[in-house]
């Protein structure tokens, strides 16, 4: 009896444990312990209690409704392995579990625990479920999980949904090998899912609702966690694309991303997953809505182009909407690139023709990163893409070669990447500003007509001004770009003032030996002639002239009354009589030596009859040298 007696009374430690749990609640008649003390692990067993020998293992009273604090000697039962208080109104500060090695089930849910101490999850070695849910914790601040929860290795099921917790994720949740369910919705949880979720054996994820700023960034760590059957993460600020590898989740019965930042084309792979519930809405979404196989679908609120399953885009959409997702969807563009028609108005830097074809790509300083997509060759009106200051990388692709159309093409201040493709229509290329295209590229080709001209403005309504000037590339058929431009713009600030100088001499050499020579023939008679005095012996009485043709160099003449010598274009009098007549007035007056004033020929020319204004008779002789 004596040894029955030791073996059934319960550890004093537990027991003291047990009496101060009761002694705190407001309500404690609902426990029907007994009121006069007694021994919770003797006999008659104590209610909700549960005892191995000595030592109490299990305490039970889900949904009672007790009222007030917990003992904050509660880690005092250390044989204690569950712990059953949820949906109840226990208050105040959580005791520390610290030390509680054989814990393995904490239901502390729904309750109304305002402060977790810092030292709550250490040495928990065994602990394999955990819930917090519901309980007002660190309500001000907010709260993390400490490193130490990463010790209970053996936890399977982690709960804490709306319990106040902030900051990031903590990335050792996703190295723990045993967990597989992770629900932490509605809390203040903030940034990305870490990588070190990748590949978690994770069954059921809630991130979703999250206060604050909301976790963002991307979900493609989600598409490799392939035993995921429930995936909600809805109310969040998560970007980017819905991965392909989605598809890979083959036990997905359940995926919510609603009320995200999510944009992009939904992929087939998603289309064709047979899942019980799928909830696309209040995204960006675009392009069609393809044919769904989930048994529940919704995807209202979103910028698709058409609204029935099925549909399809216009080819110029499509178009747009593949160089959309080369640039990594900038928001300006997200915002307003919707519907089917890129002509509407509402399309960001689309301006069309009188035809409503996309005729103008004008996105400069329109954050745009990543490629670009050859998806633009389809555009076959577009006739200039503006596309400078952004930060787009990797090639020129050569199916934009084949738009014929297309005369300016703006590429500078990016990091855009040699070769360049070989336009077979004239092009202005502008490069500048694009490091990697310091030097020409292998295979380039560049035009000898480089230059520097301003970048044109499309005239239709579009965003932004353009640059002032920047340095171009005119491009002839199967000519490239040149990629020495820096060092070739150097050399023509030299070369182009020089080059104008030489031409200045050029031109003006010529013209003063032409304002020279007028000059001199302007007080040089084109021919020089000698009038001789009448002879009062000739029986004419006429005046006798001789003229020649300068260009002889000299002409003598001689006759009985005097002389008179021409050298070079001087005439020299002998005689004061002489007078000096221009040729003009003796081809006047000779009716420019016509025929009928003829008087007769000699050896030395033809002499020619005239008559003066004042009535003077005149004898003019031609000499044969002479020019007319």
């Amino acid at each position: 009896a004596f040894a029955s007696l030791v073996f059934t009374v319960t550890d004093p430690n537990d027991l003291s444990v047990i009496n101060e749990l009761r002694k705190g609640l407001e309500n404690p008649e609902v426990l029907k312990w007994p009121e006069n003390g007694g021994d919770p692990c003797g006999s008659p067993v104590w209610p909700h209690i549960v005892c191995s020998g000595s030592r109490i293992q299990q305490i039970q009273v889900m949904g009672l409704g007790l009222k007030g604090p917990l003992p904050q000697n509660l880690n005092k039962l250390s044989r204690l392995t569950h712990l059953g208080l949820q949906k109840n109104q226990f208050s105040g500060k959580l005791p520390s579990f610290s030390g509680l090695s054989e814990l393995s089930f904490a239901y502390l849910d729904f309750n109304q625990f305002d402060t977790i101490p810092l030292d709550f999850f250490d040495g928990l070695v065994n602990l394999q479920v955990l819930a917090l849910d519901e309980n007002p914790l660190n309500a001000t601040s907010g709260w993390s999980l400490p490193n130490g929860l990463q010790d209970s290795a053996q936890l399977i099921n982690l709960t804490m949904i709306n319990c106040n917790l902030a900051g990031p994720l903590p990335e050792f949740l996703g190295t723990m090998s045993s967990l597989e369910v992770l629900l932490l919705s509605t809390n203040r949880l903030s940034g990305p899912i870490p990588g070190t979720f990748k590949d978690a054996v994770l069954k059921m994820l809630w991130l979703n609702d999250q206060s604050g700023d909301g976790m963002s960034g991307s979900i493609d760590v989600v598409a490799t966690m392939v035993s995921l059957t429930h995936l909600w993460l809805h109310g969040n600020q998560f970007s980017g694309k819905i991965p392909v590898e989605i598809g890979n989740l083959t036990n997905l019965k359940d995926l919510s991303v609603n009320t995200n930042n999510l944009v992009g084309l939904i992929p087939e792979s998603l289309a064709n997953m047979p899942l019980d519930n799928l909830d696309l809405n209040n995204n960006h979404f675009m392009g069609p809505v393809p044919k769904f196989k989930a048994a529940n679908v919704s995807f209202m609120s979103n910028s698709f182009c058409q609204t029935k399953q099925g549909a399809v885009c216009a080819p110029e959409v499509m178009a747009l909407l593949e160089f959309l997702d080369g640039v990594n969807y900038p928001s300006r563009l997200v915002e307003s690139w919707s519907g089917n028609n890129p002509c509407d108005g509402r399309w960001w830097g689309i301006s069309c023709d009188d035809n409503q074809k996309v005729s103008v790509i004008n996105l400069p300083k329109s954050n745009l990163s990543g490629t670009l997509s050859p998806s633009i060759a389809n555009l076959e009106t577009v006739t200039r893409i503006y596309l400078e200051s952004n930060n787009l990388s990797g090639f020129v692709p050569s199916s934009w070669t084949s738009l014929k159309s297309l005369s300016i093409l703006d590429l500078s201040n990016n990091n855009i990447s040699p070769p360049l493709p070989k336009f077979t229509t004239p092009l202005k290329l502008v490069l500048n500003g694009n490091p990697k295209l310091t030097s020409n590229p292998p295979g380039a080709n560049p035009s000898p007509n480089n230059s520097t001209t301003p970048a044109d403005s499309p005239t239709s309504s579009v965003p932004s001004s353009r640059p002032n000037s920047s340095s171009s590339v005119i491009f002839k058929p199967s000519e490239q770009s040149p990629e020495k431009k820096d060092s070739k713009s150097k050399i023509a600030i030299v070369v182009v003032p020089i080059a104008g100088f030489l031409l200045l001499v050029c031109l003006a050499i010529p013209l003063y030996i032409y304002v020279c020579k007028k000059s001199k023939d302007k007080h040089q008679a084109p021919t020089a002639l000698v009038v001789h005095p009448r002879d009062p012996s000739d029986s004419d009485n006429v005046v006798k002239i001789a003229i020649a043709n300068q260009t002889n160099g000299s002409l003598s003449t001689v006759n009985a009354s005097g002389s008179a010598s021409i050298h070079s274009g001087e005439s020299h009098m002998i005689e004061a009589g002489n007078l000096l007549i221009s040729v003009q007035v003796l081809r006047n007056v000779t009716k420019n030596f016509s025929p009928e004033n003829e008087l007769g020929r000699g050896g030395f020319g033809v002499v020619y009859k005239g008559e003066l204004d004042d009535g003077t008779q005149i004898a003019v002789k031609r000499m044969e040298a002479g020019i007319v």
